[in-house]
């Protein structure tokens, strides 16, 4: 009974930060639009230190 539930929570939880950040650096077709995300992700992570 308590693995269907835990099974249950797994599907339904949503993806992290860290693997939602992961997932959008995958997605680059090459390595200068990797290391575009890869700037844009420092850029959002510093704003978010401030509050944005």
């Amino acid at each position: 009974m308590f693995a269907t539930l835990e099974r249950t929570a797994k599907l339904l939880r949503a993806p992290t930060q860290a693997e939602r950040d992961l997932a959008y650096l995958n997605e680059a077709g090459d390595r200068y639009d990797l290391e575009a995300r890869e700037r844009n992700l420092s850029r959002r992570s510093a704003n978010r230190g401030l509050g944005f």
